[in-house]
């Protein structure tokens, strides 16, 4: 049981029990199916956590320089990097903390691949692939939505694969179950298995919430099995990113005031959805609250109100069994994965650059942001 006397508040914090039970089953899933899952940095990146999970995983997936960057220096591996498009600014720092690069496209491949040659390690390559189908119902999370940027379609592909592309990497599920990873697989190879022989490795990307509990693991190691059986070649990699710190700590607030409009009563906390939980007002969803029901079918109803001038900064209705006083603790569940990065650099993408274009004609640059940036708002 926490002791939340002992931290600030407000303060997300993980429990290194909750970790260590995801990571325990993730190794087991991992060695019985005899395939290697990595770590997601876009849901999880608390990089002084990295010790604890170094005893279960190896290596870690990216998606910018500094995320790269990050892998390399503090999780102690080179990343397997994938980006929509690299720059030629970036590469030379990808390549540096990269031990795999996926390309999204045959362009961005035929620009890039011939300087990993010149790298001072092997690093090697692949083109992430369109199956064309996913189960998510909420487009916004939903990387094969028609029109998508990501990936190559079939048609776009030849019989032979170009030099150097050793994998494919795909990526549509979001906290998906074993089941839909068993359709997605039947499209993959519908459309892409005459290229899979050709491959060294094959990337199912995230979204495979295994350690939620209705999640079916032996299906799952029955699945991965049964891939190894029909391509023995192939090293199948996940990484998801969910898993690994589903339901492992919470987000503490306090009640700061209590208003009322039209006898709709909103408890104003002394956080903010939109800046520190943006995920419950894009997917959306409600977070399970601590002592609460969600709904009207309570006693005591209250919007939860954050504390920023945003005026959809609220989700409710919640329901409790007494009414809420100024100062009343309310802790929000399963807010390490995903929120914790969005409130700082999500996918360590680098903020822009703050300038002044003054009225004599002079550039005069107010912030440039950094690595160490993204790095010490993870510290």
């Amino acid at each position: 049981m926490i002791d939340y006397s002992k931290f600030p508040n407000p303060c997300y914090i993980m429990e290194e029990d909750l970790l260590r039970r995801n990571l325990t089953l993730i190794k087991h899933v991992a060695d019985t199916a005899d395939v290697e899952i990595i770590l997601a940095f876009k849901a999880f990146a608390l990089w002084k956590s990295f010790p604890i999970f170094r005893e279960y995983i190896h290596h870690t997936t990216a998606s910018s320089p500094y995320e790269a960057r990050l892998a390399y220096e503090e999780f102690g591996s080179r990343a397997h990097t994938y980006s929509p498009a690299y720059t030629e600014e970036d590469f030379g720092e990808i390549m540096r903390c990269s031990s795999h690069i996926t390309f999204n496209s045959l362009t961005q491949y035929e620009r890039f691949y011939p300087l990993t040659k010149e790298a001072d390690h092997a690093i090697s390559c692949g083109v992430r692939v369109n199956p064309e189908y996913s189960e998510i119902e909420t487009d916004l999370y939903n990387p094969c939505a028609p029109g998508t940027r990501f990936g190559l379609l079939s048609e776009q592909l030849p019989d032979e694969l170009p030099e150097g592309i050793e994998g494919f990497h795909c990526h549509c599920h979001c906290e998906s179950s074993s089941y839909a990873l068993e359709h997605t697989l039947q499209h993959l190879e519908e459309k892409f298995g005459k290229w899979l022989p050709q491959l060294k490795w094959l990337n199912l990307g995230g979204g495979h919430l295994m350690t939620r509990k209705d999640y079916d693991v032996d299906h799952l190691i029955n699945l991965l099995k049964g891939l190894h059986e029909r391509y023995p070649q192939l090293r199948i990699i996940l990484e998801p990113g969910s898993a690994f710190a589903w339901q492992t700590g919470v987000l503490t607030a306090r009640v700061v005031d209590i208003v009322e409009n039209r006898g709709i009563k909103t408890a104003i906390l002394n956080v903010s959805f939109t800046c520190h939980m943006p995920d419950c007002l894009e997917m959306p969803y409600q977070p399970v609250i601590t002592g609460a029901t969600f709904g009207e079918d309570g006693p005591y109803v209250y919007r939860m109100g954050g504390n920023s001038c945003l005026s959809g900064d609220f989700i409710g209705s919640w329901s409790f069994d007494h009414p809420l006083e100024i100062g009343e603790l309310i802790v929000l569940e399963d807010m390490i994965h995903y929120t914790t990065v969005k409130t700082t650099m999500f996918n360590g993408i680098q903020h822009p650059s703050i300038g002044l274009w003054t009225s004599d004609g002079q550039a005069v640059l107010y912030r440039r942001y950094t690595y160490w940036d993204y790095k010490d708002r993870m510290d």
